[in-house]
C-alpha cells in the first residue's frame, strides 16, 4: 500500500501540472508577449506527463503485488475445500469465480487510487491558481460524489440481483431445452412454460430496478463532473472581476475536462458495476469454503443422520406439503424422508395416494406448497438438481430413429456400442433388439408394443448419469421376470439410487425400505416392519405368497382402488377372455395371454 501511494505521488504531480503548467504559460508568457516563458511553462508540463507515465506503470506493479496475495488465498481456499468435500463447485471457482475477484479487485483498486490522487491534484492545483474557483467547482463536485455514494449499495444489491436472476433463467433454459422432447412426453408443457415465464419476469424486474438506479449515477456524473464546467464558463465575468487571470481560468477548465471527469467516470462506472460483480463473487467463494454438504438436522425416516463431513443424502424431503388448489385437501402433507446413495425404496399404496405426485414433486414437475426437497445436496427445481436425477413415467417414450439413438439421448457424450450392448442386457433388452435387427435398426415407436417401448425407456435411463432413477410404474407393462431384471439392474447400479413406485407387491419385497402412502399420512419401514405396524400394508400384501415351483396370478398392490376394480396381473393366463389390469384407473380388456406387455384391444372393461 506504501509502495501503491508512493508511485501515485508522481501522478498527483502530472495532474497539479495540467492545469498549473497552462495557465502560467498563458498569465506570464504568451498573453505578455514572453514566449520562451510560455514554452518552459509547457515544457515542464511536458516533462510532468513523462514521469506521471513512469508513475503509472510502477503503480501497476505494486497493484500485481496487492492483488496476487488475494488470488492466491481464495485459490487456497477453493482447492481446500474440493479436496476436504469433494466439491463439485472447485473447477468453476478456479477457471472462473478466482479470476474474475482478481482481475475486478484490480480494476477496483486502480479506479479508486487514480480519482482519489486525481482529485487530490487538481483541487492543490486549483487553489495554487486562485482560491476562489474552487467555490465553483467544489460544491458541484461534492454533491456529485455524495449522490453517487448514497446510491452506491442499492445498486450494488440490485446488480446482484440482476445477475443472479439472468444466471437462474440460463440454468433453467440449460436444463429445459435438451429435455424438451421429455417435456412432451410427459405432459409437462403448461407447468415448464410456467416456470420459464417467472424467470423471465423476475430478470425483467431486476433488470427494470437496475436501470431506475442507473439513472441516478448518470445523474451523479453530470452534476460532479460536467456541471463544474458549465459554471466555470457562466462564472467567467465574476471570476475575472474578482482577480482570476484568463489563464486560471483556462487552467481550472483543463483540471476539470481533463482530469476530474474522466477520473470521476472512471470511479461511478467500476464502482457500479465490477463492484456489485466482485460482492457476488466473493460472497459464492466465502460459502463454497465455510458451508459444509447440506446436513439434514438430525436423522430422518430412514434412520440416517448426516455431518459436516458425510456426502449429502441422495434424497431428502423436508416438510413437504402438496395440493393440486388451494381449496384441495393436501395429497401430501409433510412429509419427511431421507434417502442415503445406494438406498432402494419402494412407494405402495392405493389410487389416488399421491405416489405419483411424490415423483413429480422429487423430478421438479411440481412445486410443493411448503417445504423443501433436495436431490444430491442440491434444492429442486434447479438445474444441477434436475441432472442428478432421471424420471421414467409409465407411459414411455419412443422417437423415431435407430434404437442406439433411442438409448443413448440422456447422454452429452458419444456411448460406446459395448456399453449399449451391455445395459441392454442388464436390462434385459438384449431379445427385443435382436427382433429389431440390432443397435442401428430404425424404430416406428407405434409398431411397439407399451412394455418394448418401457424396455428402451429404461435401458436410456440406466445408461444415463444421474444417480438416482425415478420409475414411476416404469414396469407395469412388463411380466414380473423382466420387471424383476430391470428393478435390480438399477438397483445395481454403482452410486445409484432407486426409488420404485411399486404395483406389484414383489416390488417391494425387493426393495430394502418401503413407504406406504394412504392420502395425508404415511408409514416407512422395511417389509418386515411394515408387516408388524402397517394395517394397510397387511391389506396390500394380501394372501400373496410366492411360489417359485408355479407362478401364478400375481395380485398388484392396489386393492384397495378407489374404482373398486379387482386387480389380475400376470402372463399366460389361460380360460376367461376378459382379464383386468390394475396399473390405470379404469381396466382394459385384455386377450389371454397378452398381459406380458400389458398390449390393449381397445375395449374398455
Amino acid at each position: 500500500m506504501l509502495r501503491l501511494a508512493g508511485w501515485s505521488v508522481l501522478e498527483t504531480g502530472q495532474t497539479f501540472l495540467i492545469g498549473y503548467g497552462p495557465a502560467r504559460a498563458l498569465d506570464e508568457g504568451f498573453l505578455r508577449g514572453r514566449a520562451d516563458v510560455g514554452l518552459f511553462w509547457l515544457a515542464v508540463t511536458g516533462v510532468g506527463v513523462l514521469v506521471g507515465a513512469y508513475g503509472t506503470a510502477r503503480v501497476y506493479a505494486a497493484v500485481a503485488a496487492l492483488v496476487e496475495p488475494l488470488r492466491d488465498r481464495l485459490v487456497e481456499r477453493v482447492v481446500s475445500r474440493g479436496v476436504r468435500t469433494g466439491d463439485a463447485g472447485s473447477l468453476s471457482g478456479l477457471t472462473q469465480q478466482v479470476e474474475i475477484a482478481r482481475d475486478t479487485f484490480a480494476g477496483l483498486v486502480m479506479v479508486s487510487r487514480s480519482f482519489v490522487f486525481t482529485a487530490a491534484g487538481a483541487l492543490a492545483g486549483l487553489f495554487a491558481l486562485a482560491p476562489p474557483l474552487l467555490l465553483v467547482v467544489g460544491p458541484p463536485l461534492a454533491a456529485g460524489m455524495a449522490l453517487f455514494a448514497a446510491t452506491l449499495r442499492p445498486l450494488a444489491r440490485r446488480q446482484e440481483t440482476f445477475l443472479l436472476a439472468d444466471e437462474a433463467l440460463a440454468g433453467h433454459l440449460g436444463t429445459v431445452c435438451p429435455g424438451l422432447r421429455d417435456v412432451t412426453a410427459t405432459g409437462a408443457e403448461a407447468h415448464i412454460a410456467a416456470g420459464t415465464g417467472e424467470r423471465v419476469e423476475a430478470e425483467l424486474r431486476a433488470a427494470r430496478a437496475l436501470a431506475h438506479w442507473g439513472v441516478l449515477r448518470v445523474a451523479s456524473l453530470t452534476i460532479g463532473g460536467q456541471l463544474p464546467v458549465v459554471l466555470l464558463l457562466a462564472a467567467a465575468p465574476w471570476l475575472l472581476a474578482h482577480g482570476v487571470t484568463t489563464g486560471a481560468l483556462v487552467g481550472a477548465l483543463a483540471y476539470v475536462t481533463q482530469s476530474l471527469l474522466p477520473a470521476l467516470r472512471n470511479l461511478i462506472h467500476g464502482l457500479g458495476t465490477s463492484g456489485s460483480r466482485l460482492t457476488v463473487v466473493l460472497r459464492r467463494l466465502a460459502r463454497t469454503d465455510t458451508e459444509a454438504p447440506d446436513p439434514d438436522s438430525g436423522p430422518g425416516p430412514a434412520g440416517t443422520a448426516t455431518n459436516h463431513t458425510a456426502p449429502p443424502p441422495a434424497l431428502s424431503l423436508a416438510s413437504v406439503t402438496f395440493a393440486y388448489g388451494p381449496a384441495s385437501a393436501p395429497v401430501v402433507q409433510d412429509l419427511d424422508l431421507v434417502l442415503p446413495s445406494g438406498a432402494h425404496l419402494a412407494v405402495v399404496g392405493p389410487s389416488g395416494t399421491g405416489k405419483s405426485t411424490l415423483t413429480a414433486l422429487v423430478a421438479g414437475l411440481l412445486t410443493p406448497s411448503r417445504g423443501a426437497i433436495r436431490v444430491g445436496g442440491h434444492p429442486v427445481p434447479g438445474p444441477q438438481a434436475a441432472a442428478e436425477r432421471v424420471l421414467i413415467p409409465q407411459e414411455a417414450y419412443v422417437f423415431g430413429g435407430t434404437l442406439a439413438e433411442n438409448l443413448a439421448y440422456l447422454r452429452p457424450d458419444p456411448v460406446p456400442e459395448e456399453e449399449l450392448l451391455a445395459a441392454a442386457e442388464a436390462v434385459g433388452l438384449t431379445p427385443l433388439a435382436g427382433r429389431l435387427g440390432g443397435l442401428g435398426a430404425r424404430v416406428d415407436p407405434a409398431a411397439l408394443s407399451a412394455g418394448e417401448r418401457q424396455l428402451v425407456a429404461l435401458t436410456r435411463a440406466y445408461l444415463s448419469y444421474a444417480p438416482l432413477a425415478l420409475l414411476d410404474e416404469a414396469t407395469c407393462h412388463l411380466d414380473p421376470e423382466t420387471e424383476e431384471r430391470a428393478e435390480r439392474a438399477f438397483a445395481a447400479r454403482p452410486g445409484g439410487t432407486l426409488v420404485v413406485v411399486a404395483h406389484r407387491i414383489s416390488s417391494a419385497r425387493r426393495a430394502g425400505r418401503v413407504l406406504v402412502m394412504d392420502g395425508r399420512s404415511t408409514a416407512y419401514g422395511s417389509h418386515e416392519e411394515l408387516m408388524r405396524s402397517s394395517a394397510l400394508y397387511r391389506d396390500l400384501v394380501g394372501s400373496w405368497a410366492p411360489a417359485p415351483a408355479r407362478r401364478g396370478s400375481e395380485p398388484a398392490l392396489a386393492l384397495r382402488d378407489a374404482y373398486r376394480v379387482d386387480a389380475v396381473a400376470g402372463p399366460r393366463l389361460a380360460g376367461d377372455g376378459r382379464h383386468v389390469v390394475a396399473h390405470r384407473p379404469v381396466g382394459q380388456v385384455q386377450a389371454p395371454g397378452d398381459l406380458r406387455d400389458g398390449g390393449s384391444l381397445g375395449r374398455e372393461g
